[in-house]
């Protein structure tokens, strides 16, 4: 192919050139993988993709005993605190009168 003033282009721009298209491939077909997995492609994940289910702490009730046994807090906070754990269908209703 000829060019302005009779010269074509020499080795380098060839070599520019399939090497600029090789890059812009590689750069698309990357796009499409990160998309594809991104959509959701995998069935199946893998260990790197799942995150562990937590182990399950001590319930509120017991770490409230707990610190009532270590002496934190005094028995009436105990109650005051377990009370305001529970539901409101649970509550006995009964309030102590210091």
């Amino acid at each position: 192919m000829m060019f302005w003033n009779g010269s074509d282009m020499g080795g380098w721009g060839v070599g520019l050139m399939a090497l600029t298209a090789l890059l812009f491939l590689g750069l698309l077909a990357t796009a499409v993988v990160v998309l594809v997995r991104r959509l959701g492609g995998s069935a199946d994940p893998g260990p790197a993709g799942r995150r562990p289910e937590p182990e399950p702490g001590p319930e509120p009730e017991q770490l409230l005993a707990e610190r009532l046994t270590r002496g934190d807090i005094d028995p009436d906070e105990y109650r005051r605190a377990l009370e305001a754990l529970r539901p409101a269908g649970e509550r006995t209703g009964r309030r102590r009168t210091s």
